[in-house]
Parts: structure tokens; sequence; C-alpha cells
């Protein structure tokens, strides 16, 4: 582990231009450059609120916030997580030349990432203003959920890095398994209608309890139970090893395949 510390620490002004280059390259042919990444969950919020209201507006308060919220989650997740997944073929010449430590190039996606998504609050602060919801000290929390995705999202960004080298259709399938994904996360819908037979599978969702301690955070104002917060940052936790894990005995043999 004091490697892999000492080694980053060597890389660091490298991962830091990556993650430049990276938020470069997401906008160079936008317009409006950075600021669609508040523009675009905000419009999403508009879309999905003018089309589900009526079906949940009565059971969740809020309801513009509750979705804007859901959306943000799922955004990170699926944008870091599919960025992470291409990471090492994009920059398959410059591994192939110099030796660079390889788990830079998904986490630099991953970062970037998670850099544009703290800039898509804002809307939610305007958006909260807008609907009235009051504000409360525990909102500043709601960075630990954000950790735990984070966490998650690196393992999973390993993981799919790795697959994605070996198996070029990994794109493809996982982009119906991002589909399953968001449909089992309660991003539009309340949780409550998930029924008990079924809610522990849901609940695998990497994603599903972050997006509830997150609301509870946000919209309620309350500390989720500590058992969740536990259960939860032991889950990503537990991702990240698996993702580090087969990432580290795999990437010796990225040259040959890439």
């Amino acid at each position: 582990m004091k490697d892999h510390i000492y080694n980053f620490l060597k890389y660091k002004d490298l991962f830091f231009e990556l993650i430049k280059k990276d938020i470069k390259l997401k906008y160079r042919n936008s317009v409006l450059g950075i600021l669609w990444s508040m523009l675009n969950p905000l419009l999403m919020m508009i879309v999905l609120t003018i089309i589900f209201s009526n079906l949940f507006n009565k059971h969740i308060e809020h309801f513009p916030v509750y979705v804007l919220t859901g959306r943000l989650i799922y955004q990170f997740f699926s944008e870091s997580t599919n960025f992470a997944m291409d990471s090492i073929g994009s920059n398959s010449q410059l591994i192939k030349k110099v030796y660079v430590p390889k788990y830079l190039f998904p986490l630099s996606r991953i970062c970037s990432s998670f850099i544009t998504t703290l800039i898509s609050m804002v809307p939610l602060l305007l958006v909260m203003l807008v609907t009235g919801m009051p504000f409360h000290w525990l909102n500043l929390l709601a960075i630990f959920p954000m950790i735990c995705l984070l966490i998650s999202s690196v393992g999973i960004g390993l993981l799919l890095a790795t697959i994605n080298v070996f198996f070029k259709d990994m794109k493809h399938l996982y982009s119906i398994i991002l589909t399953v994904i968001m449909y089992l996360t309660p991003i539009f819908y309340p949780a409550s209608i998930i029924p008990d037979k079924y809610r522990v599978i849901v609940e695998m969702n990497p994603i599903f309890n972050v997006v509830v301690m997150f609301r509870n955070l946000i919209m309620e104002g309350t500390l989720p139970p500590l058992s969740m917060m536990g259960v939860t940052l032991f889950y990503s936790c537990c991702i990240f090893v698996i993702g580090f894990f087969v990432f580290y005995k795999k990437q010796d043999k990225f040259i040959f395949y890439i």
C-alpha cells in the first residue's frame, strides 16, 4: 500500500493534468462549455417533472427537487463509469510509449466527472430556493453519500476498464446495465412502492442507498440511520477493493490487447 501511495504522489502532477484534459475534452465542442453541467440536469428535471408529476406529485413533497437529486446521483454514476471504461484504450499510445501508472487514467476520468457533478449542484440550490424548501446545516453532510458514491464508482470504473480491454462489447452490455440501474433507482418514483419481496434485490443497486441518504440530508434535513451509512460505506469499499484487485492483476496484460 505504501508503494501505491508513493507512486501516486510521484505522478500527482500528471494526474491533475489528466483531470484538466478530461474536463476540457468533454466540453471542447460545446458552445455553453461547463455551463452545460448545470443545464443538463435542470432540463432533465423539467422533463421528468412534467411527465411524472401527475402520478407521484401527491405522494412526494417538492417533487422537482426529488427528481433532481436522484438524477444528479445517477448522472454522475453513469457518466463517470462510462468514461472510465474507455480510459485505457483511448490512452493506448501513451501507455505503449512511457511508463505511467495505468490506474491514473480511469481515476482521472472519474474525478473529472465528480468535479463537474459538484458544479451541477448549483441548479439544485436554485431549485430549492424557488420551491421554498428550507435549508438545514445537515445539508452539508450530503458530501458523505457523494464520497461513498465516488469510492464505488472508482471500483466499478477500474473493473469496467479492465474488462473493456479484453472484451470490446462491454460498452454495449453496460448501456443495458445502466438502463436497469436507472429503473431500479427511485429517481422519479417513491421508494415506498417497491414490493418488500424485491427490496433486497433493489438495494443491491450501488446507488440506491446513496440516493436515499442524499435525499434525507438535502430534502428532509435529517441524518440517515447510522446502520445505513455504515453499510453503504462498507459496500462501497468492497466494490473498490474488488475493482482495484482485478485491475492490478490484469494491468500487465493490457499492452497485448490495446
